[in-house]
């Protein structure tokens, strides 16, 4: 499958997304997406095994997409097709459109800022769940890329879930996540598709959603990609700045939906009270600094400002 290079992609013709159907979605955002589409089909089949999904505010994300097209250009697995939804501010909203499009067996999610080392990548996913009928989520192992800078390095190395050791064999792990991963197209909008009304979470809500049906969520050894940070300091405080104002608004609004992320593979406690949540905060601060994590000192930081800052906020509007 030949794909439009970047500066090809950015002059085509962009498709609007409103009208595009999600019947499939159980928590659905009525608000017409203000998203666009851009829509390879594959060119040797007219069904393709897997639908390659891509949600994206800007199509360039700190110049992180422009290489990312590269790597999907690259890929040897070819049965698939490219679906890029632009500009909505709802991450989940954008999958469901781009799976509302698909017309694969498979899903396969990456987010504009993943990168892909490894040409193999689609296809040791497809195979997995070929194999694997018992598996409802596969993901990768996000890694520190060798070119990285400096800056990125160490936030990858200091902030957890930013990268961890890779799995040898196929472990149950809640680090499957957006950026590589993949599900059947069936079984995603049986679940009911991502949840459209959350601005942060999706990751656990859809894990959760895939175990109640009784499918295992896993991580897959030899299937690499790297989730790249912010490259400064004044992106990554806005991000986590972001992350908190998000947080506090699910928490607040959807508490029902608001589930735990480890940093470990294997089984965990999926819900604690906030009041606990909030409680343990100070000791992850305390823990950052014994153990010499600045970047991840200054991101928790960040994130309590806006996290604060949200909850406040929205008390007062009441």
């Amino acid at each position: 499958m030949k794909l439009h290079m970047h500066e090809r992609l950015l002059k085509t013709v962009w498709q609007s997304a409103i009208n595009v159907e999600r019947l499939f979605v159980l928590h659905r955002n009525e608000h017409n997406s203000p998203s666009f589409i851009y829509y390879e089909k594959n060119k040797r089949s007219k069904a393709p095994v897997a639908s390659v999904v891509i949600p994206t505010s800007d199509a360039f994300r700190y110049g992180y997409f422009p290489r990312l097209i590269d790597q999907i250009n690259a890929q040897k697995f070819s049965n698939f097709e490219l679906i890029i939804v632009r500009g909505d501010p709802k991450q989940g909203r954008a999958i469901n459109i781009g799976a509302a499009l698909a017309k694969g067996k498979y899903i396969i999610t990456l987010d504009d800022d993943t990168s892909l080392p490894d040409p193999d990548t689609f296809g040791k996913l497809v195979a997995v769940m070929e194999k694997h009928h018992d598996i409802g989520i596969a993901g990768g192992n996000n890694v520190i890329p060798e070119d990285a800078s400096p800056f990125v390095r160490h936030v990858m190395k200091q902030i957890p879930r930013r990268s961890w050791q890779p799995v040898k064999v196929i472990t149950d792990s809640d680090l499957a996540e957006h950026p590589c991963l993949i599900m059947r197209t069936q079984e995603f909008k049986e679940v009911g598709g991502e949840n459209e009304l959350i601005p942060r979470g999706l990751d656990p809500y859809l894990r959760d959603a895939f175990r109640k049906m009784g499918k295992r969520v896993v991580v897959v050894p030899g299937v690499i990609y790297h989730h790249l940070p912010p490259n400064n300091l004044r992106k990554l405080i806005t991000q986590f700045y972001r992350n908190g104002r998000q947080s506090a608004y699910a928490n607040r609004n959807f508490p029902q939906w608001v589930i735990e992320t480890p940093s470990n593979h294997g089984s965990f406690r999926e819900r604690r009270p906030i009041s606990m949540r909030i409680i343990r905060f100070p000791l992850r601060l305390l823990r950052a600094l014994i153990t010499i994590k600045p970047l991840w000192f200054i991101g928790e930081a960040a994130y309590a400002a806006g996290f604060t800052h949200e909850w406040v906020f929205a008390k007062k509007s009441q």
